[in-house]
């Protein structure tokens, strides 16, 4: 492919991002998560939650939440259920959050219907029990991503526990950059890439999906970043020095554009996913409920057309080279695929700052429901039309974290995170250029 054409795919590539987030940031039931926040680390004894303020996320009282969501209401769809005044109410008494412990806003039939179809062994997450009742709802719009001041050993942790026991890596070899390791003299990470591309495609992806992971988080607390707090007023915006330290090709010793890739990659990888469960949602049978009728179809209609650019993209990540070959052996590297993912989700509960938590578990599980849709693909193709899924099944939480995990990465290469522009499209144009293709993201 001619450097032309991979910089006009790239061009077309950045239109669609552009008509995909205005789309997006008109769907009203993707801006509320159902996350459970108290859940124990699994892996070590963590030493307290963060006691930074910027790190709370505020819950809101049961009694503000509209009744059109809350689980059970056989009424879903009367002038009660359709007052939209209690979250107005709510969302003006709180400007960090709004929480509610209910279970999601299905109906009760629907939840029947997934009791009856255990698919835990196609999930890639280690998803949060909906019943619980320390399952909470909570407003993203009022709890938006950005640094709060959460930092040092504890985060350095969770990374480091990330990327040392579940990146199929051994301890002998060190990531670049990584302040746990010890010192490596004037070793300047090549011997890790070395290795890297020596493992077989799927670990490679592994890798690559982890890093670009990483990167979106990193990338949009640069983006939103504590700068200033006077007299109890915090001032967040764009840190350019951070982005810098972290992206820069010489500051990163030419780790940072290697990072931007893989982000890029991670985007390819689940806008993929997107065109591949469009099936899912096309079927009459599908329903979104928002507990206003007019919502409930204007919402579907959108969540089509997302669908509808998603296929005209022209970049899209080909799975079908994974897992591939001797049947046997394939099985079982999906499996250790899939577990090593679902690991890195459990990690997610051992981040001690509860919005940087629920952040990373948002992205962590949208990136595991968008891992499970592409390798679902048959299951998707079945699907009856007028009838319950038996097969192949999303939960409310899946379909929210999967669309706003693909926001984040929509948001960073449709603008540039705003105020950012001037200097992140040029990095990510560097990084993308001549990356039309998602294996050529694999041996670079």
């Amino acid at each position: 492919m001619s450097p032309g054409v991979r910089r006009a795919g790239a061009g077309q590539g950045a239109a669609a991002a552009v008509q995909l987030l205005v789309t997006l940031s008109f769907l009203p039931s993707v801006v509320e998560a159902q996350v459970n926040l108290k859940r124990p680390c699994p892996f070590w004894a963590e030493d307290g939650h963060c006691s930074i303020k910027d790190c709370h996320v505020e819950p809101c009282p049961e009694s503000k939440i509209p009744v059109g969501i809350k689980a059970g209401n056989s009424n879903k769809y009367s002038k009660v259920a359709n007052n939209t005044k209690e979250l107005e109410d709510c969302e003006q008494a709180s400007k960090l959050g709004a929480i509610n412990s209910t279970l999601s806003n299905q109906s009760k039939e629907a939840f029947i219907d997934w009791a009856r179809y255990d698919d835990s062994q196609d999930h890639f997450c280690e998803l949060d029990d909906e019943r619980s009742p320390a399952a909470q709802y909570v407003d993203l719009l009022l709890n938006p991503e950005r640094y709060t001041g959460y930092k040092g050993s504890s985060a350095w942790r969770v990374w480091n526990s990330i990327y040392e026991e579940n990146c199929f890596k051994p301890r002998s070899v060190y990531r670049p950059l990584n302040p746990l390791a010890p010192s490596r003299g004037e070793d300047d990470g090549e011997s890790f890439y070395t290795w890297l591309e020596g493992l077989c495609l799927e670990k490679r992806v592994f890798y690559k999906l982890i890093s670009g992971l990483h990167a979106s988080i990193n990338l949009h607390l640069c983006a939103n970043y504590l700068l200033e707090e006077t007299w109890g007023k915090p001032s967040w915006g764009p840190n350019m020095k951070e982005f810098k330290r972290r992206f820069d090709p010489v500051e990163t010793k030419g780790e940072g554009p290697r990072r931007l890739k893989n982000l890029y990659f991670l985007y390819l990888i689940e806008l993929r996913a997107l065109s591949k469960v469009a099936p899912y949602f096309e079927r009459s049978i599908v329903d979104l409920y928002t507990g206003n009728v007019q919502e409930d179809a204007d919402t579907k209609t959108l969540l089509l057309n997302i669908f509808q650019d998603t296929k005209s993209f022209p970049m899209h990540f080909d799975e079908k080279s994974m897992f591939a070959g001797d049947k046997k052996g394939a099985k079982s590297l999906k499996e250790e695929f899939r577990l090593h993912f679902k690991n890195i989700s459990r990690i997610m509960d051992c981040v001690g700052c509860d919005k940087c938590r629920l952040w990373g578990k948002l992205q962590t599980q949208g990136l595991g429901t968008a891992l499970k849709i592409l390798f679902s693909e048959k299951e998707i193709q079945k699907l009856p039309e007028n009838s319950p899924s038996k097969g192949f099944q999303l939960t409310r939480q899946e379909i929210v974290a999967l669309l706003n995990a693909f926001g984040r990465r929509i948001n960073t290469f449709s603008k540039g995170e705003s105020v950012l522009s001037p200097v992140l499209p040029i990095q990510i144009s560097c990084a993308c250029s001549g990356l039309a293709q998602g294996d050529s993201l694999l041996r670079t």
